[in-house]
C-alpha cells in the first residue's frame, strides 16, 4: 500500500472522525451535562430555601417555557432539516418536468396511473402490503404461543429473532443462494432447486417468473419480520394477568378457547402495533428487491421505481410524484396509529 496516495483518505477518515467526536460529545453535553448542571442548582436552592425556612422558589411559567424549548430546538431543527424541508421540495418537484425546470402540473400523476409497467408496480406493492404484514404476524404469534413457557424458550426465541440481526440486503443475498439456478444437468447449488430435483422435478429460475418471483421476495421480508412479531406479541402474552389465565382454566375452557378469548383479546394492542409497524415497512420496502432482482422481471415496487425514475432514468418529476404517493399512504397508517395510541392512554 503506498502511504502517500492513500493520505487524503486517512485525512478524510480523521476528519469524518472528528466530527463524529464533535456531534456526539455536543449531544452528550446538551442532553446530560446542561440537564444535570441545572438539576443540581435547582436542588441547591431548595436545600437552602428549606434550611432557611424560606418559602421554595418557584420557577416562572414563562422561563420553563423557554427551557423546554432549549431543549426541542435540535429535534425541531432536525426535523425541519431532514424531513420537511424535502418533503416540501419533493412535492413542488412531482409538478415539474423531468429537469425540474418547467411546470407540468399533474401530468406525473396522470402517468403514474396510466403507465402499465407503474401499475404494475403499484399491484405488486399492494400484494406486499397485503401478505407481508398477515404472514409476518401470523408466524409471529404462532412463535410467541408455541414457545410461550416451553423448555428451551430462550434459546428458540433468539434462533427466531436472529434473521431481524440482518440486513435487509445480507437476507436478500442470503436467500438469492437459496433460489440460485443453474442449466439443466448441472448440480444445483441453490436449496430449493436442489430439493425439487432431488424429488424427481426440474430446476426452475424462480426469480425470473412473475409473479411467483414477487412471493418468493415477500418470504425473505417475512423471514426477517417474523421475529420482531413474535418478540412484541410474546411480551404481550406475558403480561396478560395470571389470575384471569387460573380463573379461564378453572372454568375448563379449552386451549382453542384460551387462545380466541382470553390470549386474543388481551394481545389485540400489541398486534395493531405489529401490523401497523409492519404495513409502514412494507411500503418503504426497497432493499429487498434492489438486492434480489433489481425491480426487473415485474418485482418492483414503489420506493425501487422511485429510485429508478428519480437516479438511473433522470425523472425527477416521475420519481418525486412516486415519492408524494408513498408518503400519502403511510399517512393514513401513522395517523390510525397515533389515534389508537390515544385511545390507549385514555381508556
Amino acid at each position: 500500500m503506498d502511504w502517500l496516495e492513500e493520505q487524503p483518505k486517512f485525512f478524510m477518515l480523521g476528519y469524518g472522525l472528528l466530527a463524529f467526536v464533535i456531534v456526539v460529545g455536543g449531544l452528550l453535553l446538551l442532553l446530560d451535562v446542561v440537564p444535570a448542571w441545572f438539576a443540581r442548582r435547582r436542588e441547591a436552592q431548595l436545600i437552602a430555601a428549606s434550611a432557611s425556612g424560606a418559602p421554595l422558589p418557584r420557577r416562572p411559567k414563562q422561563r420553563e417555557g423557554l427551557f423546554a424549548l432549549f431543549f426541542l430546538l435540535p429535534t425541531l431543527l432536525l426535523l425541519a432539516i431532514g424531513l420537511v424541508v424535502p418533503a416540501i421540495r419533493t412535492t413542488l418537484l412531482s409538478f415539474m418536468d423531468a429537469g425540474s425546470n418547467d411546470w407540468v402540473g399533474l401530468r406525473n400523476y396522470g402517468w403514474m396511473f396510466s403507465e402499465d409497467s407503474i401499475v404494475r408496480v403499484l399491484l405488486n406493492t399492494l400484494v406486499w402490503v397485503l401478505l407481508v404484514p398477515l404472514v409476518a404476524t401470523s408466524f409471529g404469534l404462532l412463535y410467541a404461543v408455541m414457545v410461550d413457557k416451553a423448555r428451551f424458550e430462550a434459546v428458540a426465541k433468539s434462533l427466531i429473532f436472529l434473521p431481524m440481526a440482518i440486513s435487509f440486503v445480507g437476507a436478500s443475498i442470503i436467500w438469492k443462494f437459496v433460489y440460485a439456478y443453474r442449466g439443466d444437468g448441472q448440480e444445483q447449488i441453490g436449496l430449493l432447486n436442489q430439493i425439487v430435483v432431488s424429488l424427481g422435478g426440474e430446476p426452475e429460475q424462480w426469480l425470473l417468473e412473475s409473479p411467483l418471483n414477487t412471493l418468493l421476495l415477500i418470504v425473505i421480508m417475512v423471514w426477517i419480520q417474523a421475529g420482531f412479531a413474535m418478540v412484541v406479541l410474546s411480551a404481550a402474552i406475558k403480561a396478560i394477568p395470571a389470575d384471569i389465565v387460573e380463573a379461564a382454566r378453572l372454568d375448563g375452557v379449552t386451549p382453542w378457547q384460551m387462545f380466541w378469548q382470553i390470549t386474543m383479546p388481551s394481545i389485540r394492542p400489541a398486534l395493531i402495533v405489529v401490523v401497523v409497524t409492519l404495513s409502514i415497512a412494507t411500503l418503504k420496502v426497497f432493499d429487498i428487491v434492489r438486492t434480489a432482482t433489481n425491480g426487473n422481471y415485474d418485482t418492483s415496487v414503489i420506493a425501487n421505481e422511485m429510485y429508478n425514475q428519480a437516479f438511473r432514468y433522470g425523472q425527477n418529476g416521475q420519481g418525486s410524484a412516486l415519492a408524494v404517493f408513498l408518503f400519502i399512504l403511510v399517512v393514513p397508517i401513522v395517523i390510525y396509529q397515533i389515534r389508537n395510541l390515544r385511545q390507549q392512554r385514555e381508556g
